[in-house]
């Protein structure tokens, strides 16, 4: 790839703070068609998927913000941050006290973000690119923010996160209300009125729960 995501990173999102989370700080973008755009046009592409990196959502930020309220969850523990766009999740789960967070990703760029959002807040993330569908590494705590918004890939993924739990992970869920959450399978946890964007969401706020698989 021609493109380098760690310019193109700091070159389309500026350092901010997410609503939740006040004491972290991320490169996040302050609209979503500018740097869609700026992402086509740079990779030659069009119809890409919006970059979901760029952008802390209501889901990571639940879970970001009930992890470092209840600390104990997490501390000394070894914790994945799936499908982690900026981080956000992972980065609280961390200051939380965790031993090791791993984040996953299918896109570099957010693989990238991930990393630099780590390394601006002062905590250690192993990032990747790979897809971890179907993978167990033992972690003790699996994270998942907003996966629930497609069919066959939110079952695919349920069905992958319901036996890390039934083997005895502690697998949390953060979820503004998508589609495809498994409802009838989860208990809730918390529930958090978060501020999101507009063009994004179609609203200014959401109610983000953070849940947990039943065992």
């Amino acid at each position: 790839m021609a493109l380098s995501p760690p310019g193109f990173i700091a070159n389309n999102t500026r350092i901010q703070s997410a609503p939740l989370t006040p004491e972290l700080r991320f490169h996040l973008a302050d609209e979503t068609l500018p740097i869609w755009e700026k992402t086509e046009e740079a990779l030659g592409e069009i119809g890409l998927p919006p970059p979901f990196w760029a952008f802390a959502w209501a889901g990571g930020q639940a879970l970001a913000r009930y992890l470092m309220d209840n600390p104990g969850i997490v501390a000394g523990k070894s914790v994945l941050d799936f499908a982690c766009g900026c981080a956000v999740a992972g980065i609280g789960a961390a200051r939380a006290g965790a031993a090791r967070v791993e984040a996953s990703e299918i896109d570099p760029f957010a693989v990238e973000a991930a990393r630099v959002n780590a390394a601006l807040n002062d905590v250690e993330i192993h990032a990747e690119e790979t897809d971890l569908v179907g993978i167990d590494r033992g972690w003790d705590v699996v994270l998942a923010g907003d996966v629930f918004y497609e069919g066959p890939g939110a079952a695919r993924i349920g069905a992958w996160l319901e036996a890390l739990a039934a083997r005895g992970a502690a697998v949390l869920i953060g979820d503004p209300g998508r589609t495809f959450l498994p409802k009838d399978r989860l208990e809730p946890l918390a529930r958090y009125d978060t501020p999101v964007t507009r063009d994004l969401e179609d609203r200014d706020v959401r109610l983000a729960r953070v849940w947990r698989f039943a065992t």
